[in-house]
């Protein structure tokens, strides 16, 4: 069947996130105490719903309304990647690459890039040698959509903010950077975590 290679833009309604902040040392109020226990415990619902393909409940859960989001699906890893990651799709060519970026922001004007990469193989075996390349720091990546895609700046994606999941023949890269304003890094990391949940589109 033929491969969609055009990106898709959907405009996502801010909905239920509200005002919850990116950055939680703006504004008063008791909610902004234990913002990290906050995040902590929201994960886990944030998972679950991610994992029924509700990326909008996911980060709502975290507090964080999405604005955008873009999804790009194709063929072509090798073109589409660099460093140590490419060398490794030369040698094993990838079945399917799906892209998809997340706009998320708050009422501040804080806003955040995710990232959510889904590689499949033709085997289990090299799914899983692939996730042993992709998660060395410094071994290259699949290159994100860029910022533009959702109507914000681009950002370098620097892994600081990453995670992966590996499930039969398919793994899923999920990456967080800021993109305007101030967003706490442990929320980067919880976007991201949840964001790796999501099944491919």
């Amino acid at each position: 069947m033929a491969l969609v290679a055009a990106v898709l833009v959907v405009l996502a309604g801010a909905g239920g996130a509200g005002g919850a902040a990116l950055n939680s040392g703006a504004g008063g109020g008791g909610a902004a105490a234990a913002p990290v226990q906050s995040i902590g415990v929201r994960k886990w619902d944030a998972k679950r719903a991610a994992r029924g393909g509700d990326a909008e409940g996911a980060m709502g859960h975290l507090g964080v309304g999405i604005s955008k989001q873009a999804v790009k699906q194709e063929l072509d890893c090798l073109e589409n990647s660099f460093g140590q990651v490419r060398d490794f799709f030369a040698a094993t060519p990838c079945t399917s690459l799906d892209r998809l970026l997340l706009a998320v922001g708050d009422q501040a004007g804080n806003a955040a890039l995710v990232s959510v990469v889904w590689v499949t193989f033709p085997g289990r075996n090299q799914a899983r040698q692939f996730d042993r390349v992709i998660d060395v720091a410094g071994s290259g990546d699949v290159k994100p959509l860029p910022g533009g895609v959702v109507g914000l700046p681009d950002v370098h994606f620097t892994a600081a903010h990453y995670w992966s999941e590996i499930k039969d023949t398919t793994i899923t890269i999920a990456e967080s950077e800021p993109a305007t304003g101030h967003v706490e890094p442990d929320l980067l990391d919880a976007m991201t975590e949840v964001a790796a949940q999501l099944p491919r589109p």
